[in-house]
């Protein structure tokens, strides 16, 4: 495998579509710019996550364990060459950046030094199946989903669900078994928990009554299928101020209202995985999508991590 490790990369801008038409009402949303290609040539990009102090992008490279820092002159480098093959990562306000590690734990990075120390390495005296996505709550609790994908098997956990880490660090299952949950969002006012299944075309959602307590689980909207496809579903998630959700699907990144009704779908050079917002104003979506990054102005913007 080809690694990213040894020089800084400088990331190249081309344009890949003419700017839509600018759009944003009750029963749409659209980009209102061109999308950019950032740069190509990963193995496979992921956890895209934004430094709001610094101006800079995180994103992984799951194959070849690497976490990349893209800085705000547009220079790409590598924050890390030894991830654990980290998927989601999250930056929270403290300065703190938080990891799904697929290698089995949950950790917190010190942006300045790159180094980890564990957040929670299992449940139930056993290893996590792989970490995949994160998000914090305003108590200072981390969601996290643990799927299959680049698991051991048997699954250690012997299920795919949902965990909570409370802000004291004790781990607590919080969801049945589910079919693969990926991606992971809070509503704005922390009151509901979106859980994006990559196994069901159902993406669901539950009422939070506290830290780590769920309820009511129930389906939240269905996605968008694929030609000749009935039961495709998601990957990553972000929200915007406005608490909508963007969910990257197999065909773009497909938004919806807080009432599940689709607004609309933004279409990339390749499949996404994940998404987040960045920039000064917050109005940049980046897409990690197969080998690239991708991104583009929207006209609302993203909500900042609690």
């Amino acid at each position: 495998m080809s690694r990213f490790c040894t020089n800084p990369l400088v990331a190249a801008v081309f344009v890949f579509l003419t700017p839509p038409n600018v759009l944003y009402s009750q029963d749409s949303i659209e980009p209102v710019g061109e999308i950019e290609t950032v740069k190509e040539g990963f193995a496979f990009t992921e956890g895209p996550a934004w430094d709001a102090k610094a101006n800079a992008l995180y994103f992984t490279d799951i194959p070849n364990a690497t976490i990349h820092r893209l800085s705000d002159d547009g220079v790409i480098s590598v924050f890390t060459d030894d991830s654990k093959h980290a998927n989601g990562l999250l930056i929270v306000p403290d300065g703190r950046m938080l990891a799904c590690q697929m290698d089995g734990q949950m950790v917190q990075y010190d942006l300045k030094t790159a180094e980890f120390k564990p957040l929670a390495e299992s449940y139930d005296g056993k290893r996590f199946n792989a970490p995949n996505d994160l998000i914090t709550d305003k108590e200072g609790g981390v969601y996290f989903t643990d799927p299959l994908f680049r698991a051991p098997q048997p699954l250690p956990q012997g299920v795919q669900a949902v965990y909570y880490i409370g802000a004291e660090g004790k781990v607590s299952r919080v969801t049945e078994d589910l079919p693969a949950p990926n991606g992971i969002g809070l509503s704005p006012d922390g009151t509901e928990l979106y859980v994006i299944p990559s196994r069901q075309a159902e993406m669901l959602v539950y009422d939070v009554s506290g830290p780590g307590e769920l309820s009511n689980g129930r389906t939240f909207c269905r996605l968008t299928q694929p030609e000749g496809k009935d039961d495709t579903g998601g990957d990553g998630m972000a929200m915007d101020v406005r608490g909508n959700l963007y969910i990257t699907t197999n065909l773009g990144v497909e938004i919806f209202s807080p009432a599940g009704k689709k607004l609309g779908l933004v279409k990339f050079p390749q499949q996404p995985a994940n998404v987040t917002f960045g920039g000064e104003d917050r109005k940049t979506m980046y897409v990690t999508a197969r080998t690239g990054l991708y991104r583009v102005k929207m006209p609302v913007a993203g909500l900042p991590a609690n």
